[in-house]
């Protein structure tokens, strides 16, 4: 016997779907600012020669149902039967204690009887057996759509190799890029070549990098409120930054750890999962050692701890990155650095005031935000993103971009005064064997080119203008640095 009756499956699914009988979506639902991912999104979903189901992963309140409903309004606009359009929301209790098929069999029984439909499935990693009704509606209904939403990507990844392979394609929707936190406060953008690139700098003239410089510096005075806030939509046009950050604590950080990973992985103790989460967050940006969390938290043991580590990267709270080889060169035993997805979950769970003017500490902050910013920029390619640590003295470069079959970007993030870069660091010792080489510094005066030893020129760049370089690359469709 059914738990929910055909009748309050469809007077859910009917709230969840106002264009069946407005033929529009709501305004506060679709937002007028569309992140990157949408128009990913939008591409694959319009392929027409290879057919491929669109998952979206990524954390709590970075849009992805957002993005959902700004592609059935983008699909309404085309002219496409709202009938056909079906948004099913997993995290609903109601449909949580639903199987897909009933679900599916009372909206065609009741709304749209043919199999040409728009499927919009949000958080679906909580529906029973999801994996393999994707499998069933792509090999079955070869006329449908599928758009599906999950934060936890290791449980679509895995769905993906065991029943997806060659069936879905997955777009990682990470917290905004500055670039796109500029766009969205509707700040006075710079006026940029719109092909330029941030390795192309090395070749322009000094005026030339002048006025690029003078252009990016009208959206210096943004970037440490984008560091404390930044990379929600919604808190980022928060009036309140304070009941912003609180509100990160509650729905990003608190939700995930007490409630979804718990309930996907079976964790019956979820005190020992924060406890790691709050180290993490301390350590983000450093080389961690898992006997060292482990000897640290006592009473944790060494699985434990590998284990939820995994866990919080699959709920895409944090970064794992692994060391990288550069030519040849040996790297010293690999431990992974560890990266809080975005450096305003960090600071929320901080809870510390002072962060932002403690030196050591923003550091840390602008190095998290770097990370997650070329990771982000180069997911698609077939590029590892890493670190490099290695040689007698174990010296390091903080973020590589490496390629197998072509040279390494180099990036050491110096975020602070002055910021000397030695002729024996390792940044310029490997320069001449990479396809660029960026020193991130603080003050918008500290830019230009460096001359290495080896005669390599290093490129340094503030932390607010690489990145929105970054973000202003990926919007115009230029995703190579080199």
């Amino acid at each position: 016997m059914a738990i929910i009756s055909k009748e309050g499956l469809l007077k859910v699914l009917a709230s969840y779907n106002p264009w069946w009988k407005t033929g529009m979506v709501n305004p506060k639902l679709s937002k007028t600012y569309k992140r990157f991912a949408f128009y990913e999104a939008m591409k694959r979903l319009d392929q027409t020669e290879i057919r491929r189901t669109v998952v979206l992963t990524g954390t709590r309140r970075v849009g992805k149902t957002t993005i959902q409903y700004q592609m059935i309004e983008a699909l309404l606009q085309r002219g496409i039967s709202p009938q056909k359009i079906v948004f099913i929301s997993m995290d609903h209790p109601m449909l949580k204690l639903s199987s897909i098929q009933e679900i599916l069999e009372c909206y065609h029984e009741n709304i749209y009887p043919e199999q040409d439909a728009y499927y919009f499935f949000d958080e679906i990693q909580y529906a029973q057996d999801w994996d393999k009704w994707l499998k069933i509606i792509y090999d079955m209904q070869p006329d449908t759509k599928t758009i599906a939403t999950g934060s936890a990507s290791p449980a679509l990844i895995k769905g993906n190799q065991e029943s997806g392979a060659g069936r879905w394609s997955t777009i990682q929707v990470p917290t905004m890029s500055f670039y796109e936190y500029c766009e969205l406060l509707n700040i006075d953008q710079p006026e940029l070549p719109i092909d330029l690139k941030i390795t192309s700098l090395v070749h322009k003239t000094q005026q030339e990098r002048t006025q690029i410089m003078l252009q990016l510096s009208k959206v210096q005075n943004y970037f440490n409120r984008y560091l404390q806030v930044g990379g929600f939509p919604e808190l980022a046009l928060a009036d309140n930054d304070i009941l912003a950050q609180q509100v990160m604590r509650e729905d990003v950080v608190d939700k995930v750890l007490k409630r979804d990973l718990p309930s996907l992985y079976r964790i019956r103790n979820s005190t020992e999962l924060e406890r790691i989460f709050l180290y993490l967050c301390n350590v983000s940006s450093e080389i961690v050692s898992i006997e060292a969390i482990a000897k640290e938290l006592s009473g944790v043991s060494r699985p434990t701890v590998e284990n939820y580590i995994q866990y919080l990267e699959s709920a895409n709270l944090i970064y794992q990155s692994w060391p990288v080889h550069i030519s040849g060169k040996k790297i010293l035993k690999a431990s992974p650095k560890i990266y809080i997805a975005d450096a305003a979950i960090r600071n929320a769970v901080l809870m510390d005031d002072s962060l932002l003017s403690d030196p050591v500490e923003m550091g840390k902050i602008v190095e998290t935000a770097v990370y997650k910013h070329v990771v982000a920029f180069y997911y698609q390619q077939a590029a590892s993103v890493g670190y490099y640590r290695g040689g007698k003295k174990g010296k390091e470069i903080d973020v590589v971009v490496g390629y197998s079959n072509a040279k390494h970007i180099l990036i050491e993030v110096k975020y602070r005064e002055g910021a000397p870069i030695p002729d024996d660091s390792a940044i310029s010792e490997l320069s001449g064997e990479a396809a660029a080489a960026i020193v991130v510094t603080k003050t918008a005066d500290d830019f230009g080119l460096h001359h290495t030893k080896n005669g390599k020129e290093l490129i340094r760049i503030p932390a607010f203008a690489f990145l929105y370089l970054l973000g202003h690359a990926e919007k115009h469709g230029y995703h190579e640095m080199a």
